[in-house]
């Protein structure tokens, strides 16, 4: 009979359970979107609604993949569903679920205080902050920062960690950062603080102009009078 109450699979060749990488990043994405509409959405029009929607979907998943099996989390299926054809990178399942409970314990508190009690308080934002950190650093870098977590607070070194990151190894010439790829980039983040800077400055004067204008002009006193 398949058992359906577990963490992790049985990869031959690994001492311990494994994920899927691949699906743990692109479930990251999935969930990563939404997170960013809601948050945006509530931050600039004060509606909640729809963060409420996704603080409950996003706790549920989260139970699923700590408490249940993580096979069975809806955006891990989904996940699934568009990475099936690629090479699995199996990655220790402890550390995953030690990240994961971070998550969902986050997520209880974001749920108490956004459905529950609808609590307005600078914490909600911090929380929501640093979900959306934590998920865009997985889907966008592979770094699960749970799991460095994990990694430090544990006796035991971890086995399995996204790309070998446990190992001790030296970095290939293709992943060399040199001298003048920092100088590329500062000069990039500072030609686009200047050039940010002169929209932001420009857009200032031109509203300033049309409100001294506008003031200045009532309406019915200027232009021709038939």
């Amino acid at each position: 009979m398949e058992r359906h109450f577990y963490f992790g699979e049985t990869v031959k060749g690994y001492e311990i359970p494994v994920l899927n990488e691949r699906e743990a990043r692109a479930g990251a994405g999935i969930l990563l979107l939404p997170a960013m509409t809601s948050f945006l959405v509530s931050f600039l029009t004060h509606d909640f609604r729809f963060t409420k929607i996704f603080v409950t979907v996003f706790m549920v998943d989260f139970f699923i993949r700590v408490f249940i099996n993580p096979k069975y989390a809806p955006s891990l299926i989904l996940g699934r569903i568009f990475i099936q054809n690629q090479t699995p990178e199996y990655v220790g399942a402890p550390q995953k679920r030690f990240a994961w409970s971070i998550g969902f314990v986050l997520s209880i508190v974001m749920f108490f205080m956004i459905v529950i009690f609808e609590i307005m308080t600078p914490i909600k934002i911090i929380i929501c902050l640093l979900c959306i950190a934590l998920l865009f650093s997985e889907t966008a870098f592979g770094i699960c920062l749970g799991c460095i977590v994990y990694h430090k607070t544990q006796k035991k070194s971890p086995q399995y960690c996204p790309g070998d990151v446990c190992k001790i190894k030296t970095k290939e010439k293709i992943q060399a950062f040199s001298k003048v790829q920092f100088i590329v980039l500062l000069l990039f983040f500072t030609s686009l603080y200047m050039y940010s800077t002169i929209i932001i400055e420009n857009e200032k004067k031109e509203n300033k102009s049309i409100l001294l204008n506008g003031m200045k002009c009532a309406p019915g006193k200027c232009g021709s009078s038939m």
